[in-house]
């Protein structure tokens, strides 16, 4: 439970840009496949900038408590993933 905890912790900045980037691809398309293409296009990108910025250091702490960065990254793709569900099922209903 701690594990996923910290991953929440680590999630919770993309938060917002998270839903702005959703709700932008909801107004042009609200489908799911292009959504959740987009989500992982910038998973990719944010890994990336993680990892080669002093930003790194982040992830040192995940390593230590056992997670790997490539499971933190599919975990938080995963709960992404989610909540555009459920956002663009919400979106879908009012328009």
């Amino acid at each position: 439970m701690y594990r996923f905890l910290a991953i929440l912790a680590f999630y919770k900045p993309f938060v917002v840009w998270s839903f702005l980037v959703t709700a932008v691809v909801a107004f042009f398309n609200a489908h799911v496949a292009p959504a959740i293409a987009t989500k992982l296009f910038l998973l990719i990108f944010v890994w990336y900038y993680i990892s080669e910025t002093p930003n790194k250091r982040k992830l040192t702490f995940y390593k230590n408590i056992g997670i790997s960065p490539f499971k933190l990254f599919f975990i938080m793709f995963i709960i992404d993933c989610f909540l555009t569900l459920v956002y663009l099922s919400v979106f879908r209903e009012f328009t």
